[in-house]
């Protein structure tokens, strides 16, 4: 496969296992695309898909899956911990092998066009897509959630980028963009209160001056009766998931509450775990491009 493209869309299902596994036949089911992972939550009611293939490919299960997602999901009846404003909530195109990020937008717009225009789903450009800077933080685009879009939607400023200007009764809208690699990763607290894991999330995340390139919230596990601080870490050499960890541990320390675990959602840059491993081991002069033997071959 000469070129490369990741898609990593965000379903509002994390229960239903019929559904999910509906998903991923679909996802599978696409020539020169393989379906990587896939994995949902409960608390979260959300599942998370990782493709990886062709830009043809990528383009045309996107859109398949986009549309049963719309007729298998429906968001008024939908309850979780996570902020969702779709069905089919967030689909991010990420570069991997000979494409740039230019092409990746290219591709945003082409599938979010034919979504909003033969499935009547309101489509949000967001990061390297987006086509106003108020619409490039996918959490600015998502406020108000699924409740509050029939509201938002009729402002100037929120008018879709395609589709109807109003939102799909069941299915919501959905963000389309193109982005650099993100980490989907959560630090689960010795604790069922979830307000010390909001205190912690403010500290973190980086829209309140805590580290730059972190997105947090915090969530509780009902299930585990846990409290969770969810992160996205969308540039994880400039805020390494170490850093991220250790602030958690300390301000979690203030509370008299400890760090019992880390969840990895989705894939990883192999890079990201190494520097985790360079950091704890306290490797002296460490070279990831020499020393790491799968580099090699």
């Amino acid at each position: 496969m000469s070129r490369i493209i990741e898609c990593i869309p965000n379903f509002s299902e994390g229960r239903n296992c019929d559904v999910l596994e509906q998903l991923a036949k679909c996802a599978g089911s696409f020539p020169g695309v393989t379906l990587l992972d896939y994995s949902w939550d409960e608390s979260h009611n959300r599942s998370v898909y990782t493709l990886l293939g062709d830009p043809d490919g990528i383009a045309g299960v996107m859109f398949a899956l986009t549309e049963l997602a719309s007729r298998l999901i429906d968001l008024t009846k939908h309850t979780g911990e996570h902020p969702r404003m779709g069905a089919i909530d967030v689909m991010p195109f990420v570069p991997i092998k000979n494409m740039t990020a230019a092409d990746c937008v290219e591709i945003s717009k082409t599938v979010g066009a034919r979504i909003g225009n033969e499935l009547g789903i309101p489509v949000y450009l967001y990061e390297d897509s987006c086509t106003a800077e108020h619409r490039r933080n996918l959490a600015a685009v998502r406020r108000g959630q699924f409740e509050g879009f029939p509201e938002k939607i009729k402002l100037p400023e929120w008018k879709p980028d395609f589709g109807p200007d109003k939102i799909h009764p069941t299915a919501g809208a959905v963000a389309v963009g193109a982005r650099i690699p993100l980490i989907a990763f959560n630090v689960n607290l010795s604790t069922s209160d979830v307000t010390i894991a909001d205190k912690i999330a403010r500290i973190v995340r980086g829209s309140n001056g805590g580290l730059k390139y972190c997105k947090a919230i915090g969530v509780k596990l009902e299930e585990r009766n846990t409290a969770q601080v969810s992160m996205n870490m969308v540039n994880y050499e400039g805020t390494p998931l170490y850093r991220a960890v250790e602030l958690i541990r300390a301000e979690a320390a203030r509370y008299g509450v400890s760090v019992i675990g880390t969840e990895l959602i989705g894939l990883s840059p192999a890079k990201a775990l190494i520097d985790c491993a360079e950091y704890y081991l306290q490797i002296e002069n460490f070279n990831y491009e020499k020393q790491v033997l799968d580099n090699h071959y």
